[in-house]
């Protein structure tokens, strides 16, 4: 069975891995007694479980020429493609929308971006708050899976910043492909097994965690799956009016570290050598960002309210470091999450905090091979340790870099290619812009939606600027340009344009 099941198309497993997975609201309506979503999703699972299964049947004998292309336009058509199938139950469940919203929704959700043209929280029932968080949750597996199976071997998402380059050197240096090496499809089944447990059991273990500390059991498993996702969806709007209080808050601040740095969950899965997080580049850089930028947000609201009459109470000082430290970690994660004390800095000095800070976080975004969106840490590593050597050269011409090989591989290539993705990315930024423009969307709110469609992190729509954005304003041209710009922050320009390669159509 499970050959039969490897043979077959990406797109296809996927897409019937997505049937089943509408059984869960259908359980979970069954027991609020919201029948009429238990129903629909029923339906739903029938009626897709049995197109999977004549797709399955029709494709069973398909044996592409290239196993890598093959998962890699799966991967392109399960972002762009499954949204459509998920929309249909949930458009049926809502009632009172159109399907263009439905389908915004689920692509925003899979994508794990969180943004939503729900504003009302009540205006969902909690079985379609369950099944959006699931959609974002099911996305961030495939995410953790994908990275290493199929963007790790073909030095994309990332990895190509420290790939190992074959004999020859020069500027033209090739990079070496495991793809070559080992089949796509048992990899793919290979890390699929050892992931999918790692990710179920750190779910479960937010979950657990946050029922204890005093959260509804639904709310803690729509936030759990959330924050391993960093989809930031929440069936209450965020974590302001979460029953767990600070103690959730500060359990939640623990994961983060999953989508700071790929070592937290796969080390050595994929034949790195590291001596762990303590000299993990990506790690020591996220806490430089976090630690640094927290510490000028305190220090401009600590001269902020040091002007006024008003005594400074070291309760206050403490809620305005943790509500900094946990809304800056969770926007570098590109999760979204504000927290509950992050409002309260504002009250104490009086000046509002620059959602400039939050929309730089959250394009520099988490790990490589994490669910996190943005840049990546691991590339502002690189172009940071080439300036830094560049800086160097310009004081001591005759200096030896240091580093050994791995360390010149990331000023030279790694910086190289880092630059070129950092200008894709800006590129993609103008681009959707320009484009949101012509729909009639103004500069500002066109700049602050860009970039939360590109780093995947919905929420900045309402934290980043002056005042709030609602999804559900803008025109239906425009939700359709987020769709495709929240699609190719997911996957990244690179990958897209691997599949414009001639090399990898002529295997």
């Amino acid at each position: 069975m499970m050959d039969w099941i490897t043979r077959l198309p990406f797109f296809v497993v996927l897409m019937g891995l997505g049937s089943i997975a509408m059984l869960v609201p259908s359980a979970h309506g069954l027991a609020m007694e919201d029948f009429t979503t238990m129903r629909v999703f029923f339906y739903g699972f029938i009626l897709f479980s049995t197109l999977t299964a004549l797709l399955g049947l029709a494709t069973s004998n398909y044996e592409p020429r290239s196993v890598a292309r093959s998962q890699l336009l799966g991967l392109l058509a399960a972002f762009t493609l499954l949204p459509l199938m998920f929309a249909v139950p949930f458009r049926e469940a809502v009632q009172n929308t159109n399907y263009l919203n439905a389908w915004f929704e689920m692509v925003s959700c899979f994508t794990t971006t969180g943004a939503t043209v729900y504003d009302n929280a009540g205006r969902l029932t909690p079985s379609l708050h369950l099944w959006r968080a699931l959609v974002g949750w099911l996305g961030g597996l495939l995410v953790w899976v994908t990275a290493v199976s199929i963007f790790a071997p073909m030095n994309l998402g990332g990895f190509e910043v420290r790939a190992t380059g074959t004999a020859g050197g020069g500027s033209g240096q090739s990079f070496h492909q495991i793809a070559r090496i080992a089949d796509p499809s048992e990899r793919m089944v290979r890390y699929t097994i050892k992931l999918v447990p790692i990710y179920v059991g750190l779910t479960a273990a937010l979950w657990l965690g946050l029922v204890i500390a005093g959260e509804f059991p639904y709310i803690a498993l729509s936030h759990a799956m959330s924050v391993l996702s960093t989809s930031g969806i929440s069936p209450i709007g965020g974590l302001y009016f979460a029953a767990s209080g600070f103690w959730g808050e500060l359990l939640i601040f623990g994961f983060f570290a999953f989508a700071l740095s790929r070592l937290t969950f796969s080390r050595g899965l994929i034949g790195e050598n590291t001596q762990g997080l303590r000299h993990d580049p990506e790690f020591r850089t996220a806490a430089a960002l976090i630690v640094v930028v927290t510490g000028l947000l305190f220090l401009r609201h600590f001269i902020g309210a040091a002007e006024d009459d008003d005594p400074i109470v070291g309760l206050d000082i403490l809620a305005a470091v943790w509500g900094g430290l946990f809304t800056i970690t969770s926007f570098l994660t590109t999760t979204g999450f504000e927290s509950h004390f992050w409002d309260g800095a504002t009250e104490w000095s009086g000046l509002q905090t620059p959602g400039l800070f939050l929309i730089g976080l959250a394009l520099i975004g988490g790990g490589v091979a994490t669910t996190a969106g943005g840049v990546k840490l691991l590339r502002i590593y690189a172009l940071y340790q080439h300036s830094e050597r560049e800086l160097e050269r310009l004081l001591h011409p005759s200096s030896i870099g240091g580093g050994g090989r791995e360390g010149r591989r990331i000023r030279r290539q790694g910086a190289y290619i880092s630059w070129i993705f950092f200008m894709l990315f800006a590129l993609s930024i103008a681009v959707v812009m320009l484009l949101l423009s012509l729909t009639g969307v103004q500069f500002e709110t066109s700049l602050v939606l860009s970039i939360s469609a590109l780093s995947t992190t919905g929420p900045l729509a309402t934290v980043a600027a002056e005042t709030p954005i609602a999804y559900s304003g803008i025109p239906a041209s425009a939700k359709a340009i987020l769709a495709a710009a929240m699609v190719l922050g997911r996957l990244e320009t690179l990958a897209i344009i691997a599949l414009f390669n001639p090399e990898i159509w002529q295997r």
